[in-house]
């Protein structure tokens, strides 16, 4: 029996209208051979939780340019405990200053990818670090 394709929900929250960095990481990941869900612009962390519940994700990744990293991450990650979803690895990208990486880690985010990361980058760690469900 095959395995399953790795299942990932790209997500832009907030505010922010910039969506081209998350466009081309969810192009890339299902180039890869992901399945991905990209969920637009404007999503609630709400709205992106209900995502990831419903498609059985593996992965969420966050593209958030507009500054407020800390409050959607925060929010997300007291989501997912409050659905009880501990099986899903959270990963972000974007303009996010060093400093605060420490405490999103503490949140729970696997790892952030700043500008200057490739594609080749996020693919790669993300087949690492999802792996192939069973």
């Amino acid at each position: 029996m095959a395995a399953e394709r790795i299942r990932v929900v790209i997500a832009k929250p907030g505010l922010d209208g910039h969506d081209r960095g998350a466009k081309v990481v969810a192009r890339a990941l299902r180039d890869a051979g992901m399945e991905v869900v990209y969920t637009g612009l404007h999503q609630t962390p709400e709205q992106i939780v209900e995502t990831v519940v419903q498609e059985d994700a593996d992965a969420v990744g966050l593209s958030v340019l507009s500054g407020a990293h800390m409050t959607l991450f925060t929010r997300l990650a007291e989501l997912l405990r409050e659905r009880e979803v501990d099986d899903v690895v959270v990963f972000g990208g974007g303009i996010i200053p060093d400093d605060d990486l420490p405490e999103l880690a503490r949140l729970g985010v696997a790892r952030v990818f700043t500008p200057g990361a490739t594609t080749e980058e996020i693919v790669s760690w993300v087949r690492e670090h999802v792996g192939t469900p069973v």
